[in-house]
């Protein structure tokens, strides 16, 4: 007999699942996705991922063989932890405080991920900051059974470009596929609403959906707020949009609860106002889609264009989307640093499995593997988790990833273009100028107020506290931020980085 112990998700492809497994599809989405679990587990074994399609993280119990089965999405957009005991048990779960919170669990900090999360931002690898406390990687399954751990890696990104197509046909392809998983993501009787930017993703995403009411955020001081692109965005397709517009005050307040809600430090300063924009739109709906993926799978950041020039160099520098501070800096402002902890580890299977692969292919290989896990994913599960929001990505998807692993990278990147067959594909549905606008990022005037006495005292308190000094060499970091007040605004980022640890330290090390 088996046991679902834990879940969290949503299976797309639910009615092809329940019409070969025997399962009444008239049954609550809860039990029904219980029953494809369990039953797909009885009837696929260890294969069964091969058959999901969606977000899903889960542990199965086996009562007969006595046998824990554990399963994270390809892609990684549900999280799962687990950890060893001294007693050799297994604690787990899709939340760190799961385990955390039990009695057997020994609270230490991992002083290696700071090396790491200082250069990335993000916390990446199967590694936490919590010592021993692991996470199981997108596409792998783990078995635990007579005490012992099994981890086997059942699915990984495979870039193989076919040449014989026309960028019409690609088009074509996307926008079907892309319709396909609009269809799929929710059930008729569910009632959603599209977070919207002005960018591209997010505005295909809205315009193939159902959605009438579309969220946006922006901010009180005009010289930063972009949200009347999605406005206009909105206007164009002839629907609602709601926006949020945040001040400096409720971005520095949202800090903690973040660094709390995240389970771990992130210094990407857009989740700030992510978390922000989840906690107003909560308030008007429970389920929101968004367009994660289409920039990792289809060439969407501008340094892909450099990718040829990057050339065979990428191993031994490319890390992902972010890299904000080198090893000899590291070395000045921790107090602990350990010369064979470096970021490029984590990447040196990547760039091993893409060996012959085009430059550009490796990077977004990188990127899929390595940023969409550590921070993207990450980000948008515990910021809507916490608030009681459902959001549903239907980029991501395995059926459009098949399509951008075999685009030739000249229709990923050009010189003038970035994700061109995509833009493409949403030119079908939207007018030029949106499918074709330039890629402007998701800006937060974070590097302008972090530099104003009026918001910053709490960076000023943490980087001069006592627990701040067992990490770091105080002066140091004073020191960047100093230099960063004094003009050279480039070093926010390090600052923010800086802030957030300490931030997320307090939560997990000081308050509790």
């Amino acid at each position: 007999m088996k046991e679902l112990k834990t879940y969290r998700g949503h299976i797309r492809n639910w009615k092809e699942l329940c019409a070969v497994l025997g399962i009444d599809t008239s049954l609550s989405r809860e039990k029904r996705e219980e029953e494809i679990i369990l039953k797909g587990c009885e009837k696929w074994g260890e294969n069964i991922a091969d058959h999901l399609y969606g977000m899903f993280a889960f542990a199965v119990w086996d009562t007969d063989e006595k046998k824990l089965f554990c399963v994270r999405d390809h892609f990684g957009t549900k999280p799962f932890y687990y950890y060893e005991t001294k007693d050799g048990e297994l604690l787990y779960g899709t939340f760190i405080r799961d385990i955390t919170e039990k009695k057997e669990f020994v609270k230490e900090i991992n002083r290696d991920m700071l090396q790491i999360y200082m250069t990335l931002t993000y916390v990446a690898g199967e590694d936490t900051f919590f010592k021993g406390l692991k996470k199981l990687m997108p596409g792998c399954h783990l078995t635990w059974q007579n005490g012992k751990i099994s981890i086997v890696r059942y699915w990984k990104p495979e870039f193989k470009p076919d040449n014989s197509k026309s960028l019409e046909d690609w088009a074509d392809e996307i926008h079907t596929t892309v319709k396909q998983m609009i269809d799929e993501v929710k059930t008729p009787d569910e009632t959603a609403e599209s977070f919207l930017s002005g960018g591209v993703d997010s505005s295909y995403v809205f315009a193939v959906s159902d959605a009438e009411m579309s969220d946006s955020c922006g901010y009180d001081d005009e010289r930063f707020d972009e949200s009347f692109l999605a406005k206009k965005t909105a206007d164009m397709l002839g629907r609602k949009n709601s926006r949020c517009l945040i001040t400096p005050e409720q971005y520095f307040e949202a800090v903690p609860y973040v660094m709390y809600n995240m389970e771990q430090p992130l210094g990407d300063a857009s989740a700030i106002v992510f978390a922000i924009a989840c906690k107003a739109t909560a308030e008007h709906t429970k389920l929101c889609y968004s367009g994660e993926g289409a920039d990792e799978f289809f060439g969407g950041y501008n340094m892909y264009r450099n990718a040829e020039r990057y050339g065979e160099n990428l191993k031994t520098f490319y890390v992902g989307n972010t890299n904000i501070m080198k090893e000899e800096e590291k070395q000045k402002i921790l107090k602990h640093y350990d010369p064979s902890v470096l970021p490029i580890n984590l990447v040196k299977h990547i760039y091993e499995e893409t060996e012959g692969l085009d430059p550009l292919s490796k990077m977004s290989d990188v990127d899929i593997q390595i940023w969409l896990e550590g921070d993207i994913y990450l980000n948008v599960d515990k910021m809507s988790t916490c608030c009681g929001l459902e959001i549903r990505m239907p980029l991501t998807d395995r059926r459009v990833f098949d399509i951008a692993s075999r685009l030739p990278s000249k229709f990923k990147v050009n010189e003038e273009q970035n994700k061109v067959a995509f833009r493409t594909a949403a030119a079908k549905v939207l007018p030029d100028e949106i499918a074709f606008r330039k890629k402007l990022g998701f800006i937060v005037p974070i590097r302008i107020w972090l530099a104003d006495d009026r918001y910053n005292s709490d960076v000023r308190a943490k980087f001069n506290s006592d627990y701040a000094a067992e990490f770091f060499n105080t002066d140091e970091i004073n020191a960047i931020f100093e230099d960063y007040k004094n003009g050279n605004s480039d070093n926010w980022r390090k600052v923010w980085t800086i802030y957030t640890f300490l931030v997320w330290y307090e939560e997990y090390f000081i308050k509790r």
